[in-house]
């Protein structure tokens, strides 16, 4: 079984990024969107079944970053990352800021 969280965390804030949205696509082309909860994370994709594939996850950080820093160098962040056969969970944490981001696949 494959499944998928991410986690956004605001680097200049020191704290999660609440509300921001995420879209998902899948390796058949089709789109899901989600939303960070309070503490930052996204960790429900309904009832999505994960196959093996590429997939793209797209943070939508620019009306987060307008709101908190008053700018935004990026008005997305896409992270393409590839889920394998019994690869079990797949975490994509997100460090943001108004101009640098960083990604690594987490725990």
């Amino acid at each position: 079984m494959i499944t998928l969280s991410s986690h956004v965390l605001d680097t200049t804030l020191g704290k999660p990024a609440k509300k921001l949205p995420l879209s998902l696509t899948l390796p058949d082309g089709s789109m899901h969107k989600g939303i960070t909860d309070d503490d930052g994370r996204c960790k429900t994709w309904g009832e999505l079944e994960f196959l093996p594939g590429a997939y793209h996850l797209r943070f939508h950080c620019e009306a987060y970053l307008l709101e908190k820093h008053g700018e935004s160098f990026y008005p997305f962040v896409d992270i393409h990352f590839t889920m394998e056969e019994n690869g079990g969970h797949y975490h994509v944490p997100l460090l943001i800021s108004p101009f640098g981001f960083s990604s690594y696949r987490g725990s």
